[in-house]
């Protein structure tokens, strides 16, 4: 049976490349009865408008519209904002079920969580509730998730109070407080908006996985103990984030500031809440007791604390939540002053974190459930919701981990589930709101921490280090960034490693030495593989990366540091020298004018040696550029071949592969 061999991505019969060694070289740059290809040269136009679809139109949006009439196009335009019009039609009593149960379970999981977020925020409890209310309908609309659940977040809630606490006092400038949050959430909304309108959300990629599992990570440690204040019964706190101001004050109040009928409200709903979730993990069609216990809490609290008026030992309660659906707010964002650059600048930096997650969370559920969500669509249906939102008196809202999960887990079929969510929300504002006015604050404590636990995941952590050391520090760095400065410091830090990560890799990309498997054509790292031999008088790298103008000159330097470790092996063993450097290029996908002048200094740095250069395999892009840098005519058509077998084959046609 022939044998198949794989060489610098070439997949060749060993019968046909024995059966083509008779024709050695030809003039006309054949080897084996094939040319090294040329790709038809394009414009300069053709090259950049090329580029840019790739970048920004990958998807191909426009291809739909296609030969169809102008009312057809129409329609589709609508679906294509609106994407309910075309699953819509689909829709049937069935999914309404399925979205009914959803939408019930994970109300009666948003309203005490909404409650506990504002506070986290720094805003008064109901405008958690109104951000549960107008952006889910917005995102039932225009989201194309199924099954993401909208509404405020611990993350960006956290974040956001901390970001307008360095600006405002949310106690003594209540009202500024409260427009500077719908300024920021504006601005979120349309940073939102705009990445992906103009389909920038490639952006949100640069925040890498291992930096977001230790961000959240960070996030949830420092959201637990901001909530040792209500936990604890503590009334004087501090208004850092970090843990060694905030242990500080715990501390510091440990004698005079702890209140027990408070820790003793706490501590046995958090262990109410923490069974229910143990039993929900282990059985899985039990995950309505996990849902339904933190309503459940506030319901029993409230009425324990009203039955024995525990407000009158310490015991610090809600008091009041105003009643009535979402008031407008258009009025009170501002549009000018230096409370507009602030907003700006908070909104930028919680739109983005709020976009991360969604997309994350809308990306997961999506691909258990096998479809596809177009992530520039959601960027602008997360930023149309929170642009409205703001003008509704919500703040940040986006794609909930925890409740997108009970979501999924009760049956949802379609975003249905968010208005059924949302209809809740609007009866619990119109009705019910009154009855928290004992609810304590201990027990909405104990529901965020609940919550935010399920942010800390040590199998991602232990998985990082296993795979990636650099990725483990990334992680790290964005953990200790936040729980012992600040959120925001903890994010620039995650960023700057993330990008720091891709500048390491790109100006010091890995190169490696083949050689040939005995019997076979095949050449591979020799480190990889340890029956790889070398070449007599044949230098073989790899240069695994695009070449450019980052790392020009150290594959450069790379590579004749091969030559010099290999002339050094040579004269200790006495070995025939160097007579070819062949160069492996079918990984590098690109090159620019810097790589193609370090190959020019190579060149010259190997003619001195009485070394000729030869390269294999020139992707199209590659083979393209170094033509029309005229790189090809200095080193001659003849020097470059379909494949490292190939090359060997000319230059070393001594040395036996087959």
């Amino acid at each position: 049976m022939p044998r198949t061999v794989s060489d610098g991505g070439e997949e060749l019969a060993g019968d046909d490349i024995s059966s083509r060694t008779g024709s050695r070289r030809r003039a006309d740059n054949t080897h084996d009865g094939y040319k090294v290809g040329f790709p038809p040269k394009k414009g300069a136009f053709a090259e950049f408008s090329d580029g840019v679809k790739e970048t920004f139109f990958s998807d191909d949006p426009l291809r739909p519209f296609k030969d169809q009439p102008k009312s057809k196009k129409l329609w589709l335009g609508l679906q294509h904002v609106f994407p309910i019009l075309d699953w819509g039609r689909h829709y049937t009593f069935g999914k309404f079920k399925g979205d009914l149960i959803a939408g019930m379970t994970i109300a009666s999981l948003c309203i005490p969580q909404d409650i506990g977020y504002a506070k986290l925020a720094g805003l008064l409890p109901q405008y958690g509730l109104y951000s549960s209310f107008v952006p889910p309908l917005i995102y039932a609309l225009m989201g194309s998730s199924r099954d993401i659940a909208i509404g405020p977040v611990a993350v960006v809630s956290l974040l956001l109070g901390t970001l307008l606490q360095q600006e405002l006092d949310p106690v003594k400038d209540r009202e500024e407080y409260t427009s500077l949050a719908f300024t920021a959430t504006f601005f979120a909304g349309l940073t939102q908006f705009a990445l992906g309108f103009f389909r920038l959300g490639f952006i949100i990629e640069f925040l890498s996985h291992a930096a977001i599992v230790g961000f959240m990570a960070g996030a949830a440690v420092t959201i637990a103990l901001q909530q040792l204040k209500g936990f604890l019964g503590i009334a004087v706190f501090t208004k850092k984030s970090d843990i060694i101001s905030v242990m500080k004050s715990v501390w510091g109040n440990v004698h005079h500031g702890w209140n027990w009928q408070t820790i003793l409200i706490a501590a046995s709903f958090l262990a109410f809440l923490l069974a229910a979730k143990y039993i929900a993990k282990k059985n899985k069609k039990l995950f309505w007791v996990s849902a339904i216990a933190p309503l459940i809490s506030v319901i029993v609290s409230t009425l324990c604390v009203y039955l024995t008026r525990a407000d009158k030992q310490g015991v610090a309660i809600v008091k009041h939540i105003d009643q009535g659906i979402n008031p407008a707010s258009f009025h009170r964002i501002f549009f000018s002053g230096p409370n507009l650059t602030k907003g700006f600048r908070i909104g930028v930096v919680a739109g983005m974190v709020a976009l991360t997650e969604a997309i994350a969370i809308g990306r997961t559920f999506a691909a258990m459930k096998d479809y596809q969500i177009d992530g520039n669509k959601e960027m602008v249906a997360l930023g149309t919701m929170n642009i409205v939102g703001s003008f509704t008196s919500c703040y940040v809202a986006t794609g909930s981990f925890s409740r997108s999960a009970v979501n999924y887990m009760a049956g949802c079929r379609t975003a249905i589930s968010n208005v059924v969510m949302a209809i809740v929300v609007m009866l619990t504002l119109l009705l019910i709101t009154p009855l928290f006015k004992y609810t304590p604050n201990a027990i909405l404590a104990s529901i965020i921490i609940n919550a935010v636990l399920g942010l800390i995941d040590f199998e991602a952590a232990y998985l990082l280090w296993k795979v990636d050391k650099m990725d483990f520090v990334a992680c790290l760095g964005a953990f200790f960034g936040v729980i012992f400065a600040s959120v925001e410091y903890g994010l620039l830090i995650a960023v700057a490693i993330s990008l720091g990560k891709i500048l390491l890799q790109v100006t010091r990309p890995r190169t490696a030495l083949l050689g040939n498997l005995p019997r076979t054509t095949i050449y591979r790292n020799v480190e990889q593989y340890t029956e790889a031999t070398k070449v007599p008088g044949v230098l073989i790298v790899r240069v695994d990366s695009a070449i450019y103008f980052t790392n020009s000159n150290y594959v450069k330097e790379r590579i004749l540091r091969w030559l010099r470790d290999e002339e050094e092996q040579q004269e200790e063993q006495k070995l025939s020298k160097t007579e070819f450097l062949i160069v492996e290029l079918s990984p590098v996908t690109d090159i620019d004018t810097s790589g193609i002048h370090a190959l020019e200094e190579l060149l010259k740095a190997l003619e001195k040696r009485k070394i000729q250069l030869v390269l294999a395999n020139p992707g199209p892009i590659v083979i393209q550029k170094l033509r029309a840098a005229k790189f090809t005519d200095l080193i001659g058509d003849d020097k470059i071949f379909l494949s490292v077998g190939e090359a060997v084959k000319m230059v070393a046609p001594k040395h036996e592969n087959a």
